[in-house]
């Protein structure tokens, strides 16, 4: 369980964050925070819940468009919702990656960081290049088996020791499965699977569990 420590949301002279911070300062302010780990780490929950409100506003605007992706290409988009629903899939108790808007939550971040582009979508274009060369189709047209086969290879930074090819992938899936988490346990449903209720910030975040060193 990764535990994520939070600012306490307030600027220099005490006023909540977002009292002065435009729509998109405030999404500049999450998508600039460090690349490497949980954007959980250094931002209050209540500015990256800000960015689901934005996402839900986007939705009820247009019912019938939904939302529409800021960065990521239709078919990357779609191989985003693919790893995400396999990283945090729906269970009895609860909706998963997808039914929390984590799939949207990565998107809107990573079209105000160019970090976030370089490891995401450098790194869904390094899954289908790899998936092309081993099965001769990219990653959403493999098989089941397939696709664990290849996420299985990214998921354990041993794998990676001395081979630099596979040493990108595991960047990828590491930063992925942080974003992910981060998008689902600020999200309503994510909120909800917590048992957290009222306004009071949440001191750690359960994420996916850390990338193995062995």
């Amino acid at each position: 369980m990764a535990s994520f420590g939070l600012l306490d949301g307030r600027g220099e002279e005490g006023e909540p964050v977002t009292s002065k911070l435009s729509r998109r300062d405030v999404l500049k302010s999450l998508a600039m925070s460090a690349a490497a780990t949980s954007v959980l780490r250094v931002i209050p929950a209540h500015a990256a819940e800000y960015a689901h409100h934005m996402i839900a506003a986007e939705k009820a605007a247009a019912p019938a468009k939904g939302y529409t992706p800021k960065f990521f290409r239709a078919h990357d988009y779609k191989t985003l919702q693919t790893l995400c629903q396999t990283i945090f899939p729906a269970d009895a108790d609860s909706g998963g990656a997808i039914e929390a808007g984590a799939p949207e939550f990565i998107d809107l971040l990573t079209s105000e960081n160019q970090d976030y582009q370089r490891i995401l979508g450098g790194g869904i274009m390094w899954l289908d290049n790899t998936c092309s060369d081993r099965y001769d189709k990219v990653y959403l047209d493999c098989s089941p088996e397939q696709q664990k086969e290849t996420l299985d290879k990214i998921a354990y930074r041993k794998n990676a020791a001395g081979d630099a090819f596979l040493s990108q992938g595991v960047e990828f899936f590491s930063f992925l499965r942080n974003m992910t988490a981060d998008g689902f346990f600020t999200s309503e449903i994510g909120i909800k699977y917590l048992g957290y209720i009222g306004s009071t910030y949440l001191t750690e975040f359960p994420g996916c569990p850390p990338v193995s060193e062995t």
